[in-house]
């Protein structure tokens, strides 16, 4: 009886994964709808346990599916770096860049660094994923992701992309003349505050503030809510009311005199953002050329 090929079904399975789709999955492969549920169903038949829950309109991971998942998609972006390697592909970056950002970073990271990149590697095409929630790193096949400092996984590689920064309530100067400026957290509660809804959750974001040593945090009040960040500070910066934001946001509003930070004295710190991967990711030119991209924006903004 012939040996089974360990790998059979592993390609097909993790295009279905990162795709949550069969029909998309066979088009990143190339091959029909049909190949791909029949090398599915010829691993799970392999493993004695069915690795994705379907219905007519979606496909999800079983947790066998995520446990093999966790496993695997390391693995095949280490094969896939040494390809690149043994091929001699390393001098010229091509191939998908799929990265997962912070909506912070958009901005500050992929706007000013984008035009450039596409127009030094043309081989190279850049799929991004604007999202907070990156629990959904690995079985997303990203190649890399942009994060506040603290939500880093351990065992990835990070490289700074920003500045230490803080979090403060910001106004505007009109604002200001008109309501007076809170001087402790407390007094936010006789103030119009802007709220946030976050997109991933759906819930409201609490005011966090350092106050005597204790972590404490505020549900702002205030009769305009978004899920938006650049238009929450557009609101604020036309006198609607207080926004709670990192003050590398804010800090080309703060130059040009449209907003103005309050209670800093209790705003806590965090660690910037940061570009994350994993140690086989690193070895990919594609990731090279963007890392190096990357700290090529931080040296100018230093200077």
């Amino acid at each position: 009886m012939a040996r089974q090929n360990p790998f059979d079904g592993l390609a097909e399975f993790l295009a279905v994964a990162n795709n949550k789709s069969v029909r998309k999955a066979a088009l990143d492969l190339e091959v029909t709808p049909g190949a791909i549920s029949q090398a599915l169903q010829k691993l799970e038949r392999r493993l004695g346990t069915p690795l994705f829950h379907r219905t007519t309109r979606r496909i999800s991971l079983t947790e066998a599916g995520e446990a093999l998942l966790a496993e695997v998609a390391p693995a095949a972006q280490a094969i896939e770096a040494s390809l690149d390697q043994a091929s001699g592909s390393s001098s010229e970056p091509s191939g998908t860049l799929k990265l997962l950002v912070e909506r912070l970073a958009v901005p500050f990271v992929i706007e000013p660094i984008l035009p450039e990149f596409c127009a030094a590697w043309p081989k190279v095409k850049v799929d991004i994923t604007v999202s907070n929630r990156h629990h959904d790193f690995v079985a997303g096949g990203y190649d890399a992701g942009i994060i506040i400092g603290p939500y880093i996984a351990q065992d990835m590689i990070a490289v700074r992309l920003s500045p230490h920064f803080h979090w403060a309530v910001f106004g505007s100067p009109d604002y200001f003349r008109k309501h007076g400026r809170p001087r402790v957290p407390v007094d936010l509660a006789s103030h119009n505050c802007i709220r946030f809804r976050r997109p991933e959750k759906g819930d409201i974001y609490r005011w966090e503030f350092l106050e005597n040593g204790q972590n404490i945090s505020i549900e702002p009040s205030g009769p305009v809510t978004v899920n938006d960040g650049e238009l929450m500070q557009r609101l604020a910066a036309r006198g609607q009311g207080l926004i709670y934001s990192s003050t590398y946001h804010a800090s080309h509003r703060v130059a040009a005199g449209q907003l103005e930070p309050v209670l800093l004295d209790y705003s806590p710190g965090t660690d910037g953002l940061f570009l994350y991967f994993t140690k086989a990711a690193q070895t990919q030119p594609k990731l090279r050329a963007f890392i190096e991209a990357c700290s090529e924006l931080r040296r100018s903004s230093a200077d």
